[in-house]
């Protein structure tokens, strides 16, 4: 662990070119999510996108892992909104630098900041585009697709995010991870049509912010009136991961509760695929749509190789920082 915070580029380098190493929770929605947006995209982009089809769908989780690293990322997949007010959250300011002078840095850092650092990350690819690096287009358009995945999750918008203020602890895995999972491939519709360009990034992602904050409430209170028509015998069962057994939601209960959402898991991923490929189009667009069948392959180089090998053998050394969703 010390090793790994000492060597902060190394880390960078880590995430940015190791494949994933290993599951959890809310990893096969974030997936699922890059990867279809993939196919939304106009031939000019699907040409790179769909020969790196592997990278973006792998790395789609590479934002989640590097909480086991540096404390701050955490803070840079949520906004608990409620913590500003009510809907529409009228005294907060949209642009970070005003939020941050009403508020102050550390408040506004631990009250989450997705719908700014993704916009961020938004800004970061244009410039690859611009620049035409491949590496960081690659990069960037996995990152971004994992903020703006999670900026679609009510629980990202609510301080009770795992419902450990109500006696819910476990809904954001039942609602990321459990529902996905089980019924993804067996009754989801993907079709979002294709990307569009987006005139104000900024209040596009803040409207993806403002609807999962809307939609917060119907998933804890949901939750809560379902759990009293069901046995913990019933609402439970042990599930393989990984080689172990582990407690989680049985399948007839994520069903019922999916069912009592009336597809809002599914929604809120069309929403994500949508929005994700419709910003990676945008800032295609924003930076001139330069060609992308010339750019140079990703290479690596041998002590770059033997680097990625180190930190790879220091992994599972590391713990997560901040919340936990289990």
């Amino acid at each position: 662990m010390h090793l790994l915070l000492r060597n902060r580029a190394a880390v960078l380098l880590l995430f940015l070119l190791l494949p994933s190493l290993a599951e959890g929770w809310g990893f096969f929605a974030h997936k699922r999510i890059n990867r279809l947006a993939v196919f939304t995209l106009p031939p000019q982009m699907i040409q790179l996108y769909k020969a790196e089809l592997d990278y973006i769908t792998e790395h789609a989780t590479d934002p989640d892992k590097l909480r086991y690293v540096f404390p701050e990322e955490e803070f840079h997949h949520f906004i608990d909104l409620d913590r500003y007010g009510s809907y529409p959250y009228p005294d907060l300011p949209r642009r970070r630098d005003s939020a941050q002078r009403r508020y102050g840095a550390d408040s506004l850092l631990h009250n989450g900041t997705v719908p700014w650092y993704a916009q961020r990350i938004f800004y970061r690819l244009t410039d690859a585009f611009r620049k035409k690096d491949k590496a960081h287009i690659l990069k960037w358009s996995a990152y971004l697709g994992h903020y703006v995945a999670d900026a679609c999750v009510p629980l990202h918008a609510h301080s009770n995010y795992n419902g450990q203020q109500t006696g819910q602890e476990g809904i954001h895995a039942l609602w990321e991870s459990r529902i996905p999972e089980l019924l993804a491939d067996r009754s989801f519709d993907y079709w979002t049509g294709k990307a569009v360009y987006i005139g104000n990034p900024q209040r596009y992602i803040w409207s993806l912010v403002m609807e999962s904050g809307r939609a917060a409430d119907t998933v804890l209170k949901t939750e809560k009136s379902l759990s009293a028509r069901f046995s913990a015998d019933r609402r439970y069962a042990f599930l393989n991961r990984g080689g172990g057994m582990m407690r989680s939601y049985s399948p007839a209960y994520v069903r019922a509760y999916n069912q009592r959402l009336e597809g809002m898991v599914e929604r809120r991923m069309r929403r994500a695929i949508q929005a994700v490929a419709s910003l990676w189009y945008t800032a295609w667009v924003n930076a001139g749509q330069p060609a992308l069948d010339t750019l140079a392959p990703r290479s690596l180089s041998p002590a770059e190789a033997e680097q990625l090998k180190l930190l790879g053998e220091k992994w599972h050394q590391a713990t997560p920082a901040g919340r936990t969703h289990e």
